[in-house]
């Protein structure tokens, strides 16, 4: 039996990170929705310490997704990368408001001709990140294409998204404005959370990562209170129940039916 090494320090959320924008933000709220703070704290928080949460990541060839996924995970950043083949993926583990979390980063290719393989690993997706390059606006343009392409596998009502701007540092003052303003308005169509990053500089990195990491964290709590509860209601009707008395009474009332 294999032994999970321990989470790294600098992974330990205590407190909910804030946003990048709040005018595009999935919630604005500054803390753990109450249920889920109070799940951890009673240590009830079903199967998610065990599971390993799906995020992956879309977008153009050379926006800059594989040394997004290596600065964080990795620390690491070299421009002279080669393009992702298929699909890669980095495993990051968290310590969540004292629980563990596993977050599976899947860097996809961007290329037209390995779409239909990566396409294959969208499903199971709990957060979509859908990259694009802050220098070139075209990219920004492709990002509802890849959406669609992946809210395919997944179901559009239980996957969180984020809208990601990548090469920030590369991107002159005015040019940033214009294109930041651009971002925003798909943003806010796709129903998703803006963030704005430098992969070279680290600027944002972090901070996003813990971002996704939480809200996925607190999804997952969540629903697995909804699958508790559930599960609770239906044990009552069954205890409740007697099948024998149930039998003889439907036995009794169709014989009644029938004279």
């Amino acid at each position: 039996m294999s032994v999970l090494p321990p989470v790294r320090r600098d992974r330990v959320v205590a407190d909910l990170p804030q946003c990048f924008k709040k005018e595009v933000c999935l919630q604005t709220r500054d803390s753990f929705h109450p249920k889920v703070s109070s799940a951890c704290k009673q240590q009830r928080t079903g199967t998610v310490g065990f599971k390993i949460s799906k995020v992956i990541v879309v977008g153009d060839l050379s926006v800059g997704k594989t040394c997004l996924i290596n600065r964080f995970c990795k620390d690491t950043f070299d421009k002279n990368y080669k393009a992702t083949i298929g699909v890669d993926f980095e495993m990051e583990r968290f310590e969540i408001l004292g629980i563990p979390f596993s977050l599976q980063l899947w860097d996809t290719a961007g290329q037209e001709r390995f779409k239909c393989i990566a396409s294959t690993y969208y499903r199971g997706a709990q957060a979509i990140v859908i990259a694009f390059d802050l220098t070139d606006i075209s990219s920004l343009e492709h990002t509802k294409q890849w959406l669609q392409d992946a809210l395919k596998e997944n179901d559009p009502s239980s996957v969180l998204l984020f809208l990601v701007g990548l090469k920030k540092d590369l991107a002159s003052p005015s040019q940033y404005v214009l294109i930041e303003q651009d971002a925003i308005k798909v943003a806010k169509e796709m129903k998703a959370e803006f963030w704005s990053v430098s992969s070279l500089t680290g600027d944002n990195v972090k901070e996003f990562f813990f971002r996704v990491a939480s809200l996925t964290f607190e999804s997952s709590v969540l629903a697995e209170l909804e699958k508790t509860n559930a599960r609770r209601i239906g044990d009552v009707v069954r205890i409740n129940s007697n099948d024998s008395n149930l039998y003889q009474n439907t036995k009794k009332n169709k014989s009644k039916c029938c004279q």
